[in-house]
Parts: structure tokens; sequence; C-alpha cells
């Protein structure tokens, strides 16, 4: 970076530090309403861009284009197929929830259920923030800035120096910003921050639009299309990673859990002065999240075109193609968005971390008499103690087999599965008994586990051994010498190697289901065994929604029509990339 890179950098991250402490100085930061939920002050705007930062992350920006630099528009369906979560989350969840004024999701599960429920819940929750998402979001933030602003060079330092640098920099200052800021100023920082990452995110693509057509937009784009057909087909194949039949089954549970139970997520809608800005503000970004793809697919195309495909790592795309187009002057200022991303999707964990023990945990089993104040304060230690546990965890990921990424996504279905079917249980019926959530909460765990650590294994080398094949993941570690030796032995020409290792994946895809279709049948059979309980030992006491008087509950008029336009939207991508 030069001078000027620094300044922009500073700068605009100060400036959205100084914007959240001015928005927050008249928030009682010690109350759980104040901590927690910002007072109930938030409106449909600041909820939007808080949605969004929370969702979109370094993990995200770098993966999701990586993915698409090899496997085209087809990773979309990550981010439009999300919208219409969003949509039935605000239209029909978001009223149930917010009519009984409920802080936490596990909170709604201890009214319908029991309070041993909720904690098994709080607990699995706890579980991914903190042994799965928050080291994550920092390794792959802190690789995202390596990469892309060659900081090993700039700093004179080893990479993995690097990476614990900026792993300890986003975990502190996210700490600043989570345990002594509270939803606000996360909030607030978030809504600043996401005006930044459309601005810059969409700079991205625009520039390597110009450079591909000599400083025509549009020329670019016609280049960029008519040159690479394959790229933009939505429909995937047996052994694609969205094979199409997906997103009819587990790739609807996987956006379902994340937009309609997922606490760091409604964390923030909860916060809604009043149902329709909580609705208002979760239709907007759902709209938004249909429009993401220019930002987190459409430039893997672009370095696709651009470096004809060549890069040693396909998660070298979004950093390369940002060194390549984008002018000096704008680095500092991307710099400070990406940075402002990757420090809201961790701080906003942490304050649902934050909230999940103060809340469901510390006033139920360590002091039940405890104050708000108390409450608060636990919630902030339990906070700043998951933090510093992910900040010493998260360099070592750098050790981690290939496919990290996807394979923790596969992880946290483990935990998506059986809390949907709870909640969606919860939800719809009246007397289902707590011991029926009990079992789906600890044997839905153990059943997705079983199938994507032992099953699929074991069929996957079955079949490639019936084939007399080696795994795709061997042959992609081939290279040079080793590769031009192995195929010779096994008498694969060099034109006719790519074939093979498509022949190979498509045995790897055909040999056991894809983890999404796993996730929709176990979902199914969640649902299935808890009504089978609850029609063996019906809960004797019927289950009455409590009705609250905190907030306005009157929903938006307009928000059917609205999310109508916005699915329709959705749909219409499939009938034009195909």
């Amino acid at each position: 970076m030069d001078i000027l890179s620094i300044i922009s950098f500073v700068g605009f991250t100060g400036l959205v530090a100084f914007i959240a402490w001015y928005a927050t100085k008249g928030t009682d930061e010690n109350s759980a309403k104040g901590y927690y939920l910002g007072g109930r002050s938030l409106g449909a705007i600041t909820i939007a861009g808080s949605l969004l930062l929370t969702n979109l992350s370094a993990e995200q920006i770098v993966g999701l284009n990586g993915q698409s630099f090899t496997e085209g528009v087809l990773v979309m369906a990550w981010e439009t197929l999300a919208a219409i979560a969003m949509i039935f989350t605000a239209i029909y969840l978001l009223p149930k929830y917010m009519r009984s004024g409920i802080t936490t999701i596990p909170e709604f599960i201890q009214d319908r259920f029991d309070h041993q429920t909720k904690s098994i819940l709080s607990i699995l929750f706890l579980i991914a923030f903190g042994v799965v998402l928050l080291p994550t979001i920092l390794y792959s933030g802190s690789v995202a800035f390596s990469t892309m602003f060659d900081l090993p060079t700039v700093l004179n330092i080893s990479k993995s120096t690097v990476i614990w640098l900026c792993v300890w920099a986003i975990g502190i200052i996210g700490i600043i910003y989570a345990i002594f800021g509270g939803l606000k100023a996360v909030a607030i920082s978030d809504l600043v921050n996401a005006i930044g990452l459309l601005i810059g995110g969409i700079l991205i693509p625009v520039f390597g639009l110009l450079l591909i057509g000599n400083g025509d937009f549009f020329e670019g784009l016609d280049i960029l299309w008519e040159k690479n057909p394959q790229k933009f087909n939505a429909i995937g194949e047996v052994d694609a990673s969205i094979p199409f039949g997906t997103i009819f089954t587990g790739m609807m549970i996987a956006q379902m859990y994340y937009w309609g139970t997922n606490q760091s997520i409604l964390q923030r809608v909860f916060g809604a002065k009043s149902l329709k800005e909580g609705q208002k503000g979760m239709i907007l970004a759902g709209f938004v999240k249909f429009l993401i793809p220019v930002i987190v697919v459409l430039p893997g195309i672009i370095a696709w075109h651009i470096f004809n495909g060549n890069l040693e790592n396909s998660d070298q795309a979004y950093p390369a193609l940002v060194r390549k187009v984008l002018p000096g002057a704008y680095l500092g200022f991307f710099a400070a968005v990406l940075f402002g991303a990757v420090l809201s999707s961790f701080n906003s964990l942490l304050n649902s971390s934050a909230t999940l023990f103060g809340f469901d945990l510390y006033k139920q089993y360590f002091n039940k008499n405890a104050s708000e104040k108390d409450t608060v304060k636990a919630g902030k230690i339990f906070g700043l103690f998951l933090a510093l546990l992910a900040m010493i965890i998260s360099p070592f990921i750098a050790n981690a087999p290939d496919g990290l990424f996807s394979y923790i996504q596969q992880a946290l279905g483990s935990l998506s599965v059986p809390i949907l079917a709870v909640v969606a249980i919860g939800i719809v019926t009246k007397h289902v008994p707590a011991k029926a959530a009990k079992l789906v909460l600890v044997g839905g765990v153990l059943m997705y586990l079983m199938s994507l650590l032992i099953f699929q294994p074991y069929f996957t080398k079955k079949a490639l051994d019936h084939n007399e094949m080696k795994s795709s993941r061997f042959l992609k570690k081939l290279k040079g010498e080793k590769a031009i030796k192995y195929f010779k032995e096994i008498n694969i020409s060099e034109e006719d190697i790519p074939a093979y290792i498509k022949k190979v994946r498509i045995v790897e895809a055909k040999a056991y289901p894809h983890f999404l279709h796993i996730m929709g049948i176990l979902f199914v059979l969640n649902i299935l065994i808890m009504l089978f309980i609850g029609k063996l030992k019906p809960e004797k006491k019927v289950y009455i929604p409590k009705i609250t008087e905190e907030i306005d509950i009157t929903p938006w008029k307009h928000a059917k029509l609205v999310g109508v336009i916005i699915t329709i939207l959705v749909l219409s991508t499939y009938f034009i990339f195909k």
C-alpha cells in the first residue's frame, strides 16, 4: 500500500468508529434491552445494513468468488435463494417471534418446551460460534488481507506471523465493538460499513469489465458472456458443489436455519422498534441479497477470464482481481470496507454469544437471582473468553486439510437440521413434548455426523475401489512430474486428463447422496420422530403463546406483495442462466 491507501484506510475505519460511538451515547448498555437489543430502537434501514454485513464477510467474498472462478454462476444459489428464506421469515416467523417479545431463540424454545431444551439449544449455538464460526471468520479475514495487499512483503515478515497479527488485530477491535459497545454500536457500524461494502464491492467488477472491454463497460460484459458461456449456467450437474436438485432439499433447509433461527441474525431484527420496521428491514435486506452476486460471484468469473483460469489456488481469484483492476487511490478505502465486513461477522457472533450465555445459561444455572446489570456483565466476560479462545485457535486453521470452507459448511449442517426441526415443530404444534425436542437436538446432531464422517467416506471409497480410481482430492494434489508419471501409469493421455478427473468426480458424487440431500432427508426424519413421540405421549399442558405489549406488533401491509415480487425475481434467474 502507498501512503494514500494507508491514510484512507485509517480515516474510513476511524469515521465508522466515531459514528458508532456518537450514535450509542444515549443507550444504556448496562440494561439487557440496551446491550442486547439496542434499546429496541433499530429502524428498517439500520436492520437491513446490519443483517447484510453480519452475513457477508471475508469467507464469503473470497470463498464464493473462488467457487465461481471454478464453477461459475451456479454458486449464486447461496445468495439468491437466501432472499426467499428471508421473506418467509419476515412474513411468517417474525410476527410469531416478536409478538412474544423474546430476546433469543432459545428463550422461545423454553416457552414452548422447557428450560433444559433451551439450555441444550444454547450450548449448540455456542459450540458453533466458538469452535467453528469465530475462528474461521478471523482466519479467512486475515488470509484475505495478507493475500490482497501482500502484507508479508510490505511488513517484511513471514506469512504465518502476518496471520497471527491480523487475527489478533481483528479480534481485539471486535471485542471493543461487541463487548463494550453492545448491539447498537455493532448495528450502527454495520450500517456505515454496509454502504461502503456495496460501493467498494461494485467497483471491483466495474473496473474488471472496463479492463476486459478496453474502457467500454458493456463491451466487457458482452465479451465475458460470449467467451465464457460455461460459467453462466446456474443448473449444477451431479458433481457440482450445488447440484440442481439440492436447491429443493437441503439448500432451503440451510437457508431457513440461517435466516429463520440463527441467533446472530435474528437478534438484529429483535432490536427493531416495531414489527413493521423489523419486516421492512429484513425484506429490504432480502432484495439486496438478490443483487449481492454482483459482489460475491461475478468477480470470480471476471477473474477466470482475465487470468485465463491460471491461478495456483481458486481462493486467490478475488484478491488477485483487486490487485489487478483497482486503482491505488481506492485500495485503502476498500481495505477499510473489507475490514468492516470481517469485523461485523466477528463482533455480531460475539455479541450473540454474550446474549446466549447471559440470558440462557448464567441466569439459569449460575446465578438465578442475578440483576440485569449482573447478567450483562457475565455475558461480556464470557464473550471476552470466547473471543480470546477463537483468537488462539484461529491461526492453527492454516494446518487444516484442503477444502476447509466447504467442510465447515457441511459440519454446520449437524446443527442446522435438528435446530430448524425443533423450532418448526415448536411453532406449528402445541402437543409435542419437550422430550421429543431433546431427543432430536442430540440425536439429530449424531445422525448427521455419522453420515458425514462415517457413511460418506465409506461408500465413496468403496465406489472408487470398485472402479480402480484414486480420489479427486488425491488427483488435485498431483503436480508436475508426479502428475505426468501417475497418469502415464494408468494410461491416461494428457488431453484426456480433464475428462478422467470429471469421471472420478461423478463416481464420487453418485456413491453417496450430496450433503444437502442428507440435510433434507434428516430434517424430514427429525420432524417425523417428533410428531411420532407427540402422538404416543402428547404434552398434557397445551402451549399458549404469550403476547407482549412492549412494541407495536402491527405487520407491514405491503410485506406479502413485495415478498412475492422479490421471489419472482429470484426464480427468474434460473430461467436466464441455463
